[in-house]
């Protein structure tokens, strides 16, 4: 991976085990073992939500994932900036995040 910035991310995210980047669209996906919980794109990190949670990043001024210009995904919200320059408080960020993700792919299968 040649990208600083997901290589930044990933540095920032070293307190949780088997996290990993895949390339994915132009950008790179993140996984915790097989869960998606996370989209780096454009120099942006965007992590998995749900109703509760997606509220904390719009109270927080973030904005959902838009790949193009005649897509949202909703349910994937920018990290602010200040939540990932902390490590700690990252680390918090994505284990919701992994939660949230594993939580929906228990409901669809």
């Amino acid at each position: 991976m040649s990208d600083s910035f997901a290589d930044f991310v990933l540095d920032q995210l070293e307190a949780l085990p088997d996290v990993e980047c895949r390339a994915m669209f132009g950008g790179y996906g993140l996984y915790q073992d097989e869960t998606f919980f996370g989209i780096i794109s454009k120099g942006r990190l965007y992590f998995k939500t749900d109703a509760s949670s997606a509220a904390l990043y719009r109270r927080r001024g973030m904005r959902p994932f838009r790949p193009n210009a005649k897509q949202t995904l909703k349910t994937y919200y920018e990290v602010p900036a200040d939540v990932f320059e902390d490590r700690d408080e990252l680390a918090k960020w994505a284990r919701r995040a992994v939660a949230v993700a594993r939580e929906a792919s228990n409901r669809r299968g």
